[in-house]
């Protein structure tokens, strides 16, 4: 059993050469060099936000986990944080903060990383809004291509600025930076405003209809991703689907082009960011007001 020392604690590694993606060929060794490689990117826009995984053990194909509270087994170093829900239930979040913790994380094969959109110090008040574009079976992810661009014209307009990035999967989704002194629900009525906007402009192909059987399948305008507790997977976060792709950050001129989701994978991702750097750091750092856009909720 392999044994790394990182950041002055020891690792054991295990089943390195257990398949992960089979179309591909990637194996957990392979993964857990990914996240060697995009650490210091990713590490940010994880610091402090409680974590929930999505673990394949046996790979993509076979049975998949949710892991919200950290496991028995888990090492004492690993940061983690109580969250008492509204129910009482009390959860022991697991924290990523440094090197050691995301690989330690890799090699229990989470291959994806959902963080909090608020960190610790404000669990109530998140950092960003989101707006989730996900297409349903009769829309696609140029569809949701044309809506993000939308959505883009109107934040313009609005004075805001916005980043979006892949979902790694069919989807989109567009970050709007904000200053962590707003409630979820005030979060939420300024996504919904603008998913009604949008909703009203693009009838034929989008909808904010909660119930799945009313959507027409339709592109899915997801306002109601901004509660607290949800999360969303992570910048440079893989996904479980062929090809190994990776929700990735992009820049407003690469998505008027036009890309294919399908071309940002953990092989590929690595290079990328050495080239172009962090498109996603300013989501940290931009602490824009949205007062003018709340009904004084």
């Amino acid at each position: 059993m392999p044994e790394i020392l990182l950041e002055e604690q020891k690792l054991k590694l295990t089943n390195l050469s257990k398949i992960l993606w089979p179309d591909d060929g990637i194996t957990k060794a392979d993964f857990i060099k990914y996240y060697t490689e995009v650490a210091s990117f990713i590490l940010p826009h994880l610091k402090d936000r409680p974590m929930v995984f999505t673990r394949y053990p046996n790979g993509i194909y076979n049975k998949a986990f949710y892991q919200k509270n950290v496991p028995d087994y888990a090492p004492k170093w690993l940061h983690t944080v109580d969250i008492t829900s509204d129910e009482g239930n009390v959860t022991k979040y697991i924290i990523i903060n440094d090197a050691k913790s995301l690989i330690w994380a890799a090699n229990q094969a989470c291959l994806e990383l959902h963080p909090w959109l608020s960190r610790t110090s404000s669990l109530g008040n998140p950092d960003f809004i989101i707006f989730d574009l996900d297409p349903m079976e009769n829309t696609d992810f140029e569809d949701a291509r044309k809506v993000a661009l939308a959505l883009k014209q109107l934040f313009d307009s609005e004075g805001l600025l916005s980043f979006p990035k892949t979902s790694g999967s069919t989807g989109l989704q567009v970050y709007i930076p904000i200053a962590a002194k707003y409630t979820y629900e005030q979060a939420r009525e300024f996504a919904k405003l603008f998913c009604l906007v949008i909703e009203r402009t693009f009838p034929d192909i989008t909808t904010t209809e909660r119930s799945v059987d009313k959507r027409e399948g339709k592109l899915y305008l997801d306002y109601l991703q901004n509660i607290k507790g949800k999360t969303i997977v992570a910048p440079y976060s893989p996904r479980p689907k062929k090809g190994a792709p990776v929700s990735c950050p992009l820049t407003w001129s690469e998505l008027e082009q036009g890309v294919t989701a399908d071309i940002f994978t953990i092989k590929s991702m690595p290079a990328r960011l050495r080239q172009k750097g962090d498109l996603f750091r300013e989501v940290l750092t931009k602490k824009q007001n949205i007062d003018p856009w709340l009904n004084h909720v």
